[in-house]
């Protein structure tokens, strides 16, 4: 494989290509190619992230700034864990949740845990010893290759993980999650606007062109919804 010596655009890269092999279907051909094309699956090597998803939360706070060195963090459906890598990275404390386990990260407390487990949210807060002032995630649904679907399933994990923010969130805290093209349903949409300052919809550069993920960034927590 050529090094990644173009920009994170990927431009000045010599294209890879995979040759058909009576071992790989199709469809893991054109996974393994795009994964050796991606320049964010090199940089993420590079910059030791475990998944090229960490540049997905890099460009966003660059854009909005919510991740302040000494913040209290939790990362939602964490695995494996280039969310939290990031978090970290920018000075925050850390405590990370997922169904999955998830392999150890300096500076990071890790439960692995149900989130629809109504103890949970207090169990994280304690871990955190106090409010959060950002709750992060990045959970998705695994695609059934229906975008209707799809976008139902994924919106679901993100109602899971607005509940454990309004639990866990101080005023003015963020929350930040992968809803899918089309945005977030106008019922989710509706408690967004009602419990934040501001909401905005946005895909990162780091997103695949071809994803119909799209990020909600709601800022300025208002915990009476008023």
């Amino acid at each position: 494989m050529k090094s990644d010596s173009g920009d994170a655009s990927g431009r000045g890269r010599v294209p890879v290509k995979v040759k058909k092999d009576r071992g790989r279907t199709q469809s893991s051909r054109a996974w393994l190619q795009r994964q050796l094309n991606d320049p964010y699956v090199a940089k993420a090597r590079s910059a030791g992230y475990r998944s090229r998803a960490a540049f997905k939360l890099v460009e966003l706070d660059e854009k909005f700034r919510f991740l302040k060195k000494g913040a209290r963090v939790l990362d939602l459906g964490a695995a494996p864990g280039g969310w939290s890598q990031v978090a970290v990275a920018r000075g925050a404390t850390v405590v990370a949740a997922d169904v999955l386990m998830m392999d150890e990260i300096p500076g990071v407390t890790f439960f692995q845990a149900d989130l629809t487990d109504p103890a949970v949210p207090a169990m994280l807060k304690q871990a955190l010893d106090g409010p959060a002032d950002v709750v992060l995630t990045d959970m998705a649904a695994p695609t059934t290759g229906h975008r209707a679907t799809d976008h139902i399933r994924t919106i679901a994990l993100v109602e899971i993980a607005l509940e454990v923010a309004e639990d866990t969130l101080k005023p003015g805290g963020a929350f930040v999650g992968k809803v899918f093209q089309g945005g977030s349903s106008n019922e989710l949409l509706a408690r967004l606007k009602k419990r934040f300052r501001e909401v905005k919809h946005v895909k990162p550069p780091a997103s695949r062109a071809e994803s119909v993920e799209l990020y909600v960034v709601a800022l300025g927590f208002k915990p009476n919804g008023g």
